[in-house]
């Protein structure tokens, strides 16, 4: 009795491996014939319209690169461009030349470069970025990729927001820089206070060597030479960030009809931030001395 109860337990699983030999078998075919029948019924229902003459529109998707990108990410960044340019022509007054100055300890590269973006955006031809230690100088190359990233994120134009990095001791060779072509200017202390000795002794090195006489040396022949170095317009506007109730050196020469307006860190910072400053700057009054 126990050995026909063990041949009907094998006979059991036997049938058992054959039926889940057969599913398997009848799931693959059924799929391929899925595929097939939904192949054919895809050409028979696109047949007219290909003989009526309308246009393949996945040829006009790889005609069109603009096509290719993700439709919802590519309206996004279409209306963000176009509220920029909105907010830039709606406001009173737009700076040409905009500083960023950061009074903080820990400098954020991607806050910044938001930042700069954002001030292109809007229409502003210069933007300088400043911190009292000289780190952003130090590590411009970090803060021009952080820059160009945010550029690809939030859909900017490379072409009409132009990068142009511009250190100290390079400048002379950027006169082109144009207002239609937006530039980042990176500076430290080295341009404050030590640009004005350097265009001192500059002209003192003129008048021992002949090249001009002592009546020559004037506050505008000073001037002069400050601007030859910087090659850009003074800033209207500079951005404070942090507690520090200071200019920290931030180019004492070119901001006599500054104006500076502080917030608490430029940390997490957004756009409405900086259309409120700017803002701010358009319906200053400025006096100028008249």
């Amino acid at each position: 009795m126990a050995l026909l109860y063990g041949l009907l337990w094998r006979l059991l699983l036997f049938l058992v491996h054959i039926n889940r030999a057969l599913v398997s078998w009848l799931r693959v075919r059924l799929r391929s014939w899925k595929g097939r029948l939904w192949e054919r019924a895809m050409a028979a229902l696109l047949l007219p319209v290909a003989l009526a003459g309308v246009p393949d529109p996945q040829r006009k998707v790889n005609q069109d690169p603009d096509a290719n990108a993700n439709p919802v990410t590519g309206n996004r960044n279409a209306g963000r461009r176009s509220r920029w340019l909105s907010d830039g022509r709606s406001l009173e007054k737009l700076p040409v030349h905009i500083g960023l100055l950061v009074a903080e300890e820990e400098p954020s590269y991607t806050d910044i470069a938001n930042l700069a973006v954002w001030c292109m955006a809007v229409g502003i031809s210069y933007v300088s970025v400043y911190d009292n230690h000289g780190i952003f100088q130090k590590n411009n190359s970090r803060l021009l990729e952080e820059i160009v990233r945010q550029q690809d994120l939030m859909g900017v134009d490379g072409s009409k927001c132009n990068v142009e990095f511009l250190s100290q001791g390079s400048d002379k060779h950027q006169h082109h820089v144009v207002s239609c072509r937006p530039s980042v200017k990176v500076l430290s202390p080295e341009d404050g206070k030590q640009s004005i000795v350097q265009a001192a002794q500059q002209l003192c090195r003129s008048v021992e060597n002949r090249e001009r006489s002592s009546r020559d040396i004037s506050v505008s022949m000073l001037d002069m030479l400050l601007r030859e170095s910087k090659s850009v317009p003074d800033p209207e506007l500079v951005v404070k960030f942090g507690p520090v109730d200071s200019t920290l050196g931030f180019l004492p020469w070119h901001i006599r009809l500054t104006e500076f307006i502080s917030l608490p860190s430029h940390r997490d910072i957004s756009y409405e931030d900086l259309l409120g400053v700017l803002r701010r700057f358009g319906s200053c009054q400025q006096r100028l001395g008249q």
